[in-house]
């Protein structure tokens, strides 16, 4: 699923009061944080994990992992906090059309 600028400005919109709901510690990306990331989606469809990495390239490819492995859409990325969404079976969020 690929989303279009304005259905991404729209989910930009409904995360700006969400708080992270996953935190990447020292650890990095583990299997726990990974089923945990993948429940939170199930869940919500729509939030927020925070990547607590100084290194950009590294912050860079774990980002890139998240999203390859949970098959999620990346909405955005704001400093440490990255976005993402992925529509469940009962799609709590209605999307405007493309």
């Amino acid at each position: 699923m690929k989303l279009s600028t304005k259905q991404k400005q729209h989910l930009k919109g409904l995360a700006h009061h969400l708080k992270p709901v996953v935190l990447l510690g020292a650890n990095g990306l583990t299997e726990a944080v990974l089923a945990e990331i993948e429940i939170a989606l199930d869940h919500h469809e729509l939030i927020k994990v925070k990547v607590a990495s100084e290194d950009r390239e590294t912050k860079g490819l774990i980002i890139d992992a998240i999203i390859r492995e949970t098959e999620a859409e990346k909405v955005q990325t704001i400093g440490k906090v990255l976005v993402i969404y992925r529509p469940s079976e009962e799609r709590k969020i209605e999307l405007p059309r493309k």
